[in-house]
């Protein structure tokens, strides 16, 4: 493989593709010597210096080239894309950067997925860029309605609140440039993400279940689908090699759907059994119109242009949101290897040898 082009680092999906465009992936057949040569990785310039960057700068010997730069910066050189780009005709760029939870309001979605998003496209269609990967959500899609529990690629348009709607937007601008003709696109939509890696927010989920205060509103019975960081990256070179997928979407997630009860459960087993920690065993049980006074407070707040974090996770935590890989499955040769059990392992084991406490 030639060049590669990443977004998204040092995030904990960037940084983990990184690693799997250099060393492929020995646990999925299709994609054990599936490497590129050179990766170059755009890196906010405030967070070049992050720990895992260096070691995989280190690791790299040479094949992976750090580029400092901001997608939302006002200006060219804050942007920085004519270094990303240089000599990159015929690459494949992987477009995983995005605001998922704003820091500085509701615009950051827009000046981020949107505007990032055109940028990044503007750029790889004057260097001649041979695929676009971009990774989107499943916001665009939204909250599935009674009697629809599962999306596939045929379910319509619904974004949920503007992180959903940006999403949307930048995938019209993805499907237009493939339109185009000027160079292959393809999006995947994974859903909630897991993996070693993790931000701080996803450990104190972990503490949550620990100290029997994991939320579960209403039955705990709806359905939501998840993706395991690596079960992600071995869509994402799928993408890239997979000639018939340019110009498609696809789902990108473990294998089935889990319910929120077992998601809960199943954290709270590994936690005890594989790791020793004592888990209180109860639950916050919360009724459903905790999450839909939640739903009207984030409606508000989003609608001044403000963003709060707790808020908008407690207003979709009864709703069903689940996917179905068939088509990955089908067209991509798509395998998710690492199911709930063994991706959360996987995680505490990480948290746990990288200083975080549980």
């Amino acid at each position: 493989m030639s060049l590669a082009i990443v977004t998204g680092t040092p995030g904990w999906l960037g940084n983990r593709l990184l690693e799997t465009l250099l060393t492929g992936m020995p646990e999925v057949a299709a994609l054990k010597e599936v490497k590129s040569e050179k990766v170059r990785a755009l890196c906010l310039p405030n967070l070049i210096e992050d720990g895992k960057l260096k070691e995989l700068v280190k690791e790299a010997a040479g094949s992976l080239e750090l580029v400092k730069g901001d997608l939302a910066a006002s200006d060219p050189q804050g942007h920085n894309l004519h270094q990303l780009f240089k000599n990159a005709e015929g690459a494949t760029v992987f477009h995983v950067a995005g605001i998922i939870h704003p820091s500085r309001g509701v615009k950051e979605f827009y000046d981020v997925n949107v505007e990032g998003t055109r940028r990044m496209l503007d750029e790889a269609k004057k260097q001649g860029v041979k695929r676009f990967i971009h990774v989107s959500s499943n916001s665009p899609i939204g909250i599935a309605k009674a009697g629809s529990t599962v999306f596939d690629e045929n379910s319509p348009y619904n974004p949920y609140m503007n992180y959903g709607k940006s999403k949307k937007l930048a995938e019209d601008l993805v499907n237009q440039a493939g339109r185009e003709g000027k160079l292959e696109t393809v999006i995947i939509r994974p859903p909630w993400f897991y993996g070693i890696g993790q931000p701080a927010r996803q450990t104190l989920f972990f503490t949550m279940v620990k100290n029997g205060k994991a939320p579960i509103v209403g039955s705990g019975e709806n359905l939501r689908s998840m993706a395991y960081v690596d079960n992600i990256c071995q869509g994402l070179l799928l993408c890239q090699k997979v000639k018939e997928a340019a110009g498609r979407t696809y789902w990108i997630a473990d294998q089935e759907p889990y319910k929120m009860n077992f998601i809960v459960d199943t954290i709270e087993k590994v936690l005890s059994q594989d790791f020793n920690i004592k888990c209180k065993g109860t639950r916050m049980h919360l009724p459903d119109l905790a999450s839909e006074v939640a739903l009207g407070i984030d409606a508000t707040l989003q609608g001044l242009g403000l963003y709060h974090q707790k808020f908008h996770v407690l207003s979709e935590m009864n709703k069903n949101i689940a996917c179905s890989v068939a088509l990955a499955e089908k067209e991509l040769g798509y395998k998710p290897t690492i199911a709930l059990e063994e991706g959360m392992r996987r995680s505490i084991d990480w948290v746990l040898k990288n200083g975080q406490s549980i």
